[in-house]
């Protein structure tokens, strides 16, 4: 792997799916070992696998690969003593042929300093998550199971009897029954909690504590072991009403089994992303206000100590707080939001409460925070994640890249910003994406690209919706921040509440204004895509103008009632429609389904069926409506794929039959079927 990506990368959609990716980040408690996961292409090219790779913290010596495994590898964790614990479906090399029940589901690892990777655990349903109490090596550890069963050897025998019996059915006593792509049930996930010697003995079930053992629901990602690990603070839902549905507050358990009680719970409130104080003491927490018809939610960054009180943190912080990380000292709390197109790094003093930003430019993930350093994964809308270190308390800082693969080095294209003042007063920016060779003698078309969300920001790399693909095939991207953005203030979201089709569309006409008066930009070539939200946006775009050539929808919503009693999460929608007068007065304003004779512009729909975010049904009644109305349209269907569209093969068909859509209808060039359809 060379891990340099160049212009031609984006020219060549196999070289594109070539390309190393890299997520996750995981410092050693003594801050000298820096590992991240790093997917590339299998050897049969139908999958993406994942691999660890070592990266030096002081950025002198290059990357290193730590794991192969053709099942691939995720979630490292380090233990106090600096070995490596991490997931994979791997085969256990020790275990005998064909033995287990778990052979291929996912399993627990330790890679220790030295010497081989050695199998702890594989429970019948795959471990799910894993967290490492930083001070002792205690394990929490999520993993499924089914509420009439204990975890371990009941489990097991459970699952035999339904599989020996042919029974798949799943009987709910609670909501939500999806989740994305994915049915909740018949198992759920268990909390569970051990201890291992790292150079003893697997792993048996039986000695694991579970802390959940009634659960019957989805658990938050929230779950958090603290340093010393005694306790476990973790999310469980609270039903509330039938338009509100459940708020979600924070649990405090006893990581030995022996003691369980509520730790935070405030009404019209849920809690999120808990993360323990260095000393055990508390934790730092997102307390979010959960929102109304009238509201959008807010985000608080608070500390709640184990007895229950809450402390309010940053209370004059305008942006959306997330993913809060406490220094190893105690002294500072670092978090991310979005920002004016970025998504920058803070820094929060918790004595004197001096709240600083830490970078200047990009996106950061996976924030890791040493005695000496932050390390993060940086990303920005021209470069993919790559791991950097910065100062501890440097304001505006330029991040220092470390060794890894997939360095950018060129882009088929450049990038700039523009903005307008819109009618409210607000200014919506947007990225302009603007290909190599555009100029006012050879002006680019212009492609509009709406983000989803809809409460987010076009303000990072992304594998799936890559402008930098288009840019290399001539067209020039604009990535806009409409109303209902994060990143500009509660005002610029409140902006587009409850009113998608009003100041979300003003907004993105407003700023394409800007966009086709450039001299580099041709007007009379334009189109406009969208996924998710966006591709609502791209609905509501067709029936309201003809100005573009072509839409691209992708998993969009069509008819705003029938998608709000469907998708995965109906309350979150419900409790921004209103109660069903106010929001049949909403469906009335917003929902593209009953402008559809508007609609003149050549469509393309896509849709996965294993969406249960936006449902399937959603692109078959918008592919319906349109033929019925004789709109021009084809339908892009993918019966495997989700929201997203995850797997090599069908991401290359997904852009080329964009690629074709877009040249039949923007270019005037002859519609070419993609040979594998």
């Amino acid at each position: 792997m060379s891990g340099k990506i160049q212009a031609g990368d984006f020219a060549d959609l196999s070289a594109f799916n070539a390309l190393p990716r890299l997520g996750s980040l995981a410092l050693s408690p003594d801050g000298t070992r820096l590992v991240t996961v790093v997917s590339e292409l299998s050897p049969d090219g139908k999958t993406w696998q994942g691999a660890l790779w070592e990266v030096d913290p002081a950025g002198e010596r290059p990357a290193r690969r730590l794991t192969r495994a053709a099942k691939g590898e995720s979630s490292p964790a380090f233990t106090p003593d600096g070995s490596l614990l991490f997931l994979s479906a791997r085969p256990d090399q020790e275990a005998k042929p064909n033995g287990g029940k778990a052979k291929d589901k996912t399993a627990l690892w330790l890679l220790p300093e030295v010497g081989e990777a050695r199998e702890l655990l594989r429970p019948t349903g795959g471990v799910e998550r894993l967290a490492v109490a930083r001070d002792t090596g205690a394990l929490l550890l999520t993993a499924g199971a089914h509420p009439t069963a204990e975890f371990g050897e009941s489990d097991e025998e459970l699952r035999k009897s339904r599989e020996d019996a042919g029974v798949t059915a799943i009987l709910y006593e609670s909501y939500p029954i999806r989740y994305w792509d994915a049915d909740l049930g018949p198992t759920y996930p268990r909390l569970l909690t051990g201890s291992f010697d790292p150079a003893g003995e697997r792993l048996d079930p039986a000695d694991l504590v579970d802390l959940t053992p009634e659960a019957a629901t989805r658990l938050d990602d929230s779950a958090a072991i603290s340093p010393d690990g005694r306790w476990v603070v973790h999310t469980e839902r609270v039903d509330v009403s039938a338009y509100y549905g459940a708020r979600v507050r924070l649990r405090l358990s006893a990581a030995d089994g022996t003691s369980s009680r509520v730790l935070a719970d405030v009404d019209g409130h849920s809690f999120a992303q808990a993360t323990f104080l260095p000393d055990s003491s508390g934790v730092i927490a997102i307390r979010t206000y959960d929102s109304t018809p009238d509201r959008p939610w807010r985000n608080a960054l608070v500390r709640i100590s184990l007895d229950g009180t809450i402390t309010e943190l940053a209370p004059d912080f305008a942006e959306e707080a997330e993913h809060p990380v406490v220094s190893p000292d105690g002294a500072a709390v670092y978090f991310t939001s979005s920002h004016r197109g970025h998504q920058p790094i803070w820094r929060l003093d918790l004595a004197s409460g001096d709240l600083i930003k830490l970078t200047a430019t990009g996106a950061y993930n996976d924030v890791q925070v040493g005695a000496d350093h932050v390390y993060a994964l940086r990303n920005a809308f021209d470069h993919s994640p790559q791991p950097v270190r910065l100062e501890l308390a440097e304001p505006d800082q330029r991040a220092v890249p470390l060794p890894a693969p997939g360095v950018v080095e060129s882009l088929p294209g450049t990038l700039t910003e523009i903005e307008t003042v819109v009618a409210d007063g607000r200014t919506v920016r947007a990225w302009l994406v603007l290909p190599t060779g555009c100029s006012p003698e050879q002006p680019a078309p212009l492609l509009l690209w709406v983000h989803g969300g809809p409460v987010m920001s076009a303000n990072s790399w992304s594998w799936r919706w890559n402008p930098w693909l288009m840019a290399a095939r001539g067209y020039a991207v604009l990535s806009p921040d409409p109303a209902l953005s994060t990143g500009y203030g509660p005002e610029f979201i409140e902006a587009g509440w409850g009113s998608w089709g009003a100041e979300p569309y003003t907004d993105l006409m407003a700023i394409t204004d800007v966009a086709v008066r450039r001299d580099d930009i041709d007007d009379s070539r334009t189109a406009a895509m969208g996924g998710s939200f966006g591709g609502y946006m791209a609905n509501w775009i067709a029936t309201q103008t003809d100005r573009f050539k072509a839409i691209v929808t992708h998993a969009s919503l069509w008819h705003l009632d029938a998608f709000t009693g469907s998708t995965d999460d109906s309350y979150y929608w419900i409790r921004e429609m209103g109660d069903p007068l106010r929001q049949q007065e909403r469906v009335r304003a917003n929902s593209p389904h009953l402008r559809v004779a508007d609609i003149k512009t050549p469509m393309l729909v896509i849709h996965g069926d294993k969406d249960y975010r936006v449902p399937i049904g959603e692109g078959q009644r918008l592919y319906f409506d349109l033929v019925r109305h004789g709109v021009p349209a084809k339908f892009l269907y993918f019966p495997t794929e989700n929201h997203w569209i995850l797997t090599p093969g069908n991401a290359k068909v997904w852009y080329e039959t964009i690629f074709s859509f877009l040249a039949q209808h923007v270019l005037d060039e002859p519609w070419h079927r993609p040979d594998l359809l």
